[in-house]
């Protein structure tokens, strides 16, 4: 049975741990000269009371790093797209059941719309594995000699290369223009 004085002290010791993540990585969790942490936020903990005489405490919440990356935004909105798709798939087709079952005159388009969300559900799974592919060759880091994203990087030293040397070439003519203006 928790009393007033359980529920304070487990109060307390969670602003406890919200001073304590404060201090260690500032008050929006970047350190305190303002470079962005590249680690993961600290773990959160709220120790609560545990059942009196029993001397232990538990464990409130804990905060754990993500395991993957967050994919790129267009290959999310196709998966989001695939997923509504194939979910109204999935519901005509058990609509098209119940039809079927109960002998009502629906059951007949209910199961040609449900052959044709079939062929757009699957034109929706294809479509989120076209653009993470598209995304990867284009963006990605994809160790094959024939990326093209490993093609647009050297394109753009290039350029960035060629764009150094003019400006180095141009600073130099002005440079040696100067002295012999004053000789002719």
């Amino acid at each position: 049975m928790n009393t007033k004085s359980d529920t304070e002290s487990a109060m307390k010791a969670g602003k406890k741990a919200q001073a304590r993540t404060r201090t260690a990585g500032g008050e929006d969790g970047h350190e305190k000269d303002g470079a962005a942490t590249s680690k993961a936020p600290a773990e959160v903990e709220v120790e609560l009371p545990a059942p009196r005489g029993t001397g232990l405490s538990r464990r409130f919440w804990v905060e754990e790093p993500a395991i993957r990356r967050r994919m790129p935004d267009p290959v999310r909105t196709a998966a989001v797209r695939a997923v509504i798709i194939a979910s109204v798939t999935l519901m005509q087709a058990m609509v098209a059941f119940f039809c079927t079952l109960a002998g009502s005159w629906l059951a007949f388009p209910m199961v040609l719309s449900s052959v044709g969300s079939t062929v757009v559900a699957t034109w929706g799974v294809l479509d989120v594995w076209v653009t993470r592919q598209v995304w990867n060759q284009r963006n990605g880091v994809v160790s094959v000699p024939s990326s093209t994203a490993r093609q647009l990087r050297r394109e753009r030293r290039r350029a960035r290369r060629t764009a150094r040397t003019a400006e180095r070439d141009g600073a130099r003519i002005r440079r040696r223009g100067a002295g012999r203006l004053s000789e002719a």
